[in-house]
């Protein structure tokens, strides 16, 4: 009796825990479209307890980076560039808000994202794909500015393709000094700037703020320590000049300094709009890029086609599973019910647990959810055929039972622990949607030899226990 209460408290308190764990993400897809975009926006409470569709359920973005490896520093190694891209996305990414993204490389140089639930997708391309290379430089008082400026003009080139080999232009070059460089403001203007005397990798923090002229936004930027030390000491040095804040090469201002800044803060003002001066603050935050990167696969997945995968894949688990139930019944009666019973608590058990870890759930998955209830009822198969040959050499329906549980259950564990052996790896080596069917299948395949063994034994001794059971057929 014992180890039928310990059971039965186990499968109540599951049912209870899986019911719980679903209300939110019933709630969340009886929800309409505008609920949930308002949902969305204000950073709903319910968002944290939802199970996740992945990108071929839900819609969103596909994305295939490639970095531009001779952008690269000679010191710098492909690998070790690539990697740091990869990272610099993520964190980027991690800070715009995406839910349950997907960023990995692919290859030598390319790099996979995948953000579900992004239907425009040229916000978060001008997120990823800014290098924010930041520099503060001291606009060069030089009285050659004019002449270098006037003979960088007749050359016909930009600043950015002189900046790229500025030795192929030796009469520009003689004229510049030391370290100083050309670069063009906002309004297509160019200007001559002195070495860069701080960059972007010194910022520790970097948020949007309504302080600019006509209240317009503006990027309020923090440096970390030594940053700040500095920056108060450029700042101190070079009062009554003005400070170039470059970004990517294009100067956003050049503000004049009109004392020395000691607590390490400054603002950027561009005549940003609220969503360029998000994507700033977010970028610069995140780290600049170690080379260029550029979108050369761009796929977008509508949320018609998201609505028919899920319809598709579900309605197909659940024709199986309304087969492999009936298909039950038939052939093996009052103990086929029992086995069916444990099936529907196997997919219970499944999607409570996914939704209160908050895994994600691909197309895949749904085909781990499906290839889990088959392992399921192929568990139950091998008791209830073990059952029947034990019944057929005279034992009692008890005996039978218990022999059939008995001799089955290594076979059980054999069979089931293969297959997890195989899910582990295809976790450990596969990536995005194949992850998705990892987890399920694991999680599901555990679930099942619980359910397979310990809740229809559980149903059988308490109808034996009750004399509900004394005599009966398979």
């Amino acid at each position: 009796m014992d180890k039928i209460n310990w059971r039965l408290w186990t499968v109540v308190f599951m049912c209870f825990f899986s019911v719980w764990s679903l209300i939110p993400t019933i709630t969340w897809f009886k929800m309409s479209d505008d609920a949930k975009s308002q949902a969305e926006k204000e950073k709903s409470p319910i968002l944290g307890k939802i199970l996740k569709l992945g990108l071929d359920l839900r819609g969103g973005t596909h994305l295939l980076l490639e970095v531009d490896i001779s952008k690269l520093p000679d010191n710098v190694h492909t690998k070790d560039a690539v990697n740091r891209a990869t990272e610099v996305i993520r964190n980027r990414i991690d800070q715009f808000g995406v839910a349950e993204p997907l960023i990995a490389k692919q290859g030598d140089k390319w790099i996979v994202v995948q953000l579900p639930g992004i239907k425009n997708p040229q916000s978060a391309k001008a997120l990823i794909g800014k290098t924010a290379l930041l520099e503060f430089r001291i606009v060069s008082t030089t009285g050659k500015n004019s002449d270098i400026i006037d003979s960088f003009n007749k050359l016909g080139v930009t600043p950015e393709k002189f900046r790229e080999n500025p030795n192929a232009y030796p009469d520009v070059q003689r004229l510049l000094p030391e370290g100083s460089s050309i670069f063009e403001n906002k309004e297509g203007s160019y200007s001559v700037l002195d070495k860069a005397l701080l960059t972007g990798a010194a910022i520790s923090n970097a948020k949007v703020e309504f302080g600019g002229q006509f209240g317009q936004p503006v990027v309020s930027i923090e440096f970390n320590k030594d940053g700040g030390r500095v920056f108060a000491q450029v700042t101190g040095d070079n009062i009554q000049r003005s400070l170039a804040i470059v970004l990517d090469g294009i100067i956003q201002s050049a503000p004049v300094i009109r004392s020395r800044i000691p607590d390490g803060k400054a603002i950027i003002e561009g005549g940003f709009n609220s969503e360029d001066a998000r994507l700033l603050a977010t970028v610069l935050r995140a780290g600049a890029l170690p080379a260029p990167v550029k979108v050369i696969e761009e796929r977008t997945v509508g949320p018609s086609l998201g609505s028919d995968s899920i319809k598709k894949g579900f309605g197909s688990t659940l024709v199986g599973v309304a087969i492999v139930v009936i298909f039950m019944l038939v052939y093996y009666g009052f103990s086929g019910f029992i086995a069916d019973i444990a099936l529907c608590l196997n997919l219970l058990f499944l999607m409570g647990i996914m939704s209160y870890f908050q895994f994600t759930l691909t197309l895949p998955g749904v085909a781990g959810i499906a290839l889990t209830l088959a392992m399921a009822v192929d568990a139950n198969v091998l008791i209830l055929e073990r059952i029947r040959e034990e019944l057929a050499t005279g034992k009692s329906s008890r005996a039978a039972v218990d022999a059939g549980y008995t001799k089955v259950f290594s076979t059980i564990i054999d069979s089931n622990l293969t297959t997890l052996i195989a899910a582990v790896f295809l976790f450990q080596f596969g990536t995005g949607t194949i992850r998705g069917f990892a987890v399920t299948l694991s999680i599901g395949l555990i679930i099942s030899m619980f359910t397979a063994v310990s809740v229809t034994k559980l149903i059988y001794e308490f109808l034996f226990k009750e004399n509900f059971l004394l005599k009966f057929k398979i």
